[in-house]
């Protein structure tokens, strides 16, 4: 029972973190532990299916529930406190990182050349994405509603699921980032923020039918970047580890400079309680992932 509801929160934070552009929710799932059994559960679904179902139901559960709970709380959050909550989640990453450098440098040496180029590339690469993306920044305040429901769009919605799917296993990318930069971030919050306005009146029937043009081809999309991706993710991990762990550090310094691109030019219109804050919640985040993850990763 207690595995069951530690599975449980897990998906809960795992669903609420996948909200937040920048934030690498496979990074998270390393941190409170559960990454490698996710891969493993995924990998091996029909070889053990009653030990993975009771480990992937109740987080599934977990995630579905957080997204739906949390996209409106940390829609509020990002419109009304955008500074701080944003240092608190950029210091949730910024307290993995000597975690990540731990598992990369030999004992008592430096870094090898080849971990530090794979270090230096992601981040290079997920630079230039976040300069070329900027414009797209502004899709999270327009074509919530009036949206062309055709096969083409539904068919870009299943590829922009499989892209973020992809980076939802990869850790040090974020999956809500992907969504972003493929201009359709802020319909799918809407959409998933909408399932709450529905259960509120079963009846609305035009809102169902939208809810599902979206998240049907979007779900698909997801669930089939995951099972291609477990694998290859899980191999890697077993062959390459130092490797990987230095593209994944590569990766989250790309996600703090987008992150820090974003936040820190809001500080110069923040008061200075909102600035003491921030410093708070940065700390704070920092500090909570170090202790959660130092066990895990």
């Amino acid at each position: 029972m207690l595995k069951i509801l530690r599975n449980f929160i897990n998906g809960l934070i795992f669903g609420a973190i996948q909200i937040v552009p920048g934030i690498s929710g496979a990074t998270i799932a390393i941190m409170l532990g559960f990454y490698f059994d996710f891969l493993s559960s995924i990998n091996n679904f029909f070889k053990d299916f009653k030990r993975n179902m009771f480990f992937l139901l109740p987080l599934i559960t977990g995630i579905a529930l957080g997204l739906l709970v949390f996209s409106s709380i940390i829609h509020f959050l990002l419109t009304n406190y955008n500074f701080p909550t944003m240092m608190f989640f950029v210091g949730l990453i910024t307290g993995t990182m000597p975690l990540f450098y731990r598992n990369i440098r030999e004992r008592g040496r430096r870094i090898k050349l080849l971990n530090f180029v794979l270090i230096l590339v992601p981040f290079v690469i997920l630079l230039f994405v976040s300069l070329i993306g900027t414009e797209n920044n502004a899709v999270f305040n327009s074509q919530l509603i009036f949206v062309n429901y055709n096969i083409p769009f539904m068919m870009f919605l299943f590829f922009a699921g499989l892209l973020s799917a992809i980076s939802f296993i990869i850790p040090g990318f974020s999956g809500s980032f992907v969504l972003l930069l493929m201009g359709v971030y802020g319909i799918v919050i809407y959409s998933i923020s909408s399932i709450g306005t529905y259960l509120s009146d079963i009846t609305d029937v035009d809102l169902l039918l939208n809810i599902l043009r979206i998240m049907l081809p979007l779900g698909v999309g997801i669930l089939c970047g995951l099972i291609i991706m477990a694998r290859i993710m899980q191999n890697l991990f077993k062959r390459h580890k130092k490797q990987l762990y230095s593209c994944i550090l590569g990766l989250i310094l790309g996600s703090l400079w987008m992150m820090f691109s974003d936040t820190i030019p809001q500080s110069s219109s923040a008061g200075i309680l909102f600035i003491i804050i921030g410093i708070a919640a940065f700390f704070s985040g920092a500090v909570l992932s170090f202790i959660a993850g130092r066990k895990n990763i």
